[in-house]
Order: structure tokens, then C-alpha cells, then sequence
């Protein structure tokens, strides 16, 4: 009868359970930039300044200030064009605080690749 060789440990496989605890603490790190994110705000002013809009790390609108003299009852478009552009500067910007905590958490990877993998809490 012949000898079955042993089955050795293939090289260069990860350790799953050293892995599931790196993706656990990369969650939990990604949770707590996310919550430190609702306390961070941003802001951006259009029209020299006549319109600010702030936002919070997670994206919600926490106020709109309007320059008295940004009133024209004749041109109210100008004013609407200065909200938005004030708004959405103010995104950009809330955007890019979340990308740079949320990169730091990840350590640089991104998560969403890992939803694939079927793993809790990750989703793409």
C-alpha cells in the first residue's frame, strides 16, 4: 500500500482568523470615524461671502446664513444660484473629511471590495 505524503501548510495563505479579526477591527474603527463625523462640520460661502452653508461630516445641511444685502427681490435666481453653490462646495468639502477619516480607519483599503467576500457588515 502506498504512503499518502503529508499535507503540508501551503505558503503564503493567510491566517483566517488573524484576517477576521483585522476586518472586525477595521469595522470598529470605520463605526467610530463615522460617529466623530456627525460632530465635524464644514463650511463654504458663495458670492463673496453673502451666503454660508454648513454641513456635518455625515452630510446633513446644519444651516444656510444670507447676507442681508443678497436679497434682491429682483433677482432672486443670483440668490438661489449662491445657496446652491454655497450648499454643494459645502458637500464637497464634508465629503472630503469623511474620505480622509474613513481612509484612515481602512488603512487605505477599500471596504467595499470586501462586501463580496460575504463578511457581516461589510456591504458594497
Amino acid at each position: 500500500m502506498a504512503k499518502r505524503p503529508k499535507q503540508q501548510k501551503q505558503q503564503g495563505m493567510p491566517n483566517m482568523q488573524r484576517m477576521m479579526q483585522q476586518v472586525q477591527q477595521m469595522q470598529h474603527d470605520m463605526q467610530e470615524a463615522q460617529e466623530q463625523l456627525a460632530h465635524e462640520t464644514v463650511s463654504a460661502s458663495a458670492g463673496g461671502g453673502m451666503v454660508t452653508a454648513q454641513v456635518t461630516g455625515d452630510l446633513r445641511l446644519t444651516s444656510v446664513t444670507i447676507d442681508p444685502e443678497a436679497v434682491d427681490p429682483e433677482d432672486v435666481d443670483m440668490l438661489a444660484d449662491m445657496v446652491m453653490a454655497a450648499v454643494n462646495e459645502a458637500l464637497r468639502a464634508a465629503q472630503e473629511l469623511a474620505a480622509s477619516r474613513l481612509g484612515g480607519a481602512t488603512g487605505g483599503l477599500d471596504p467595499g471590495g470586501l462586501g463580496g467576500l460575504g463578511l457581516p457588515g461589510l456591504q458594497p
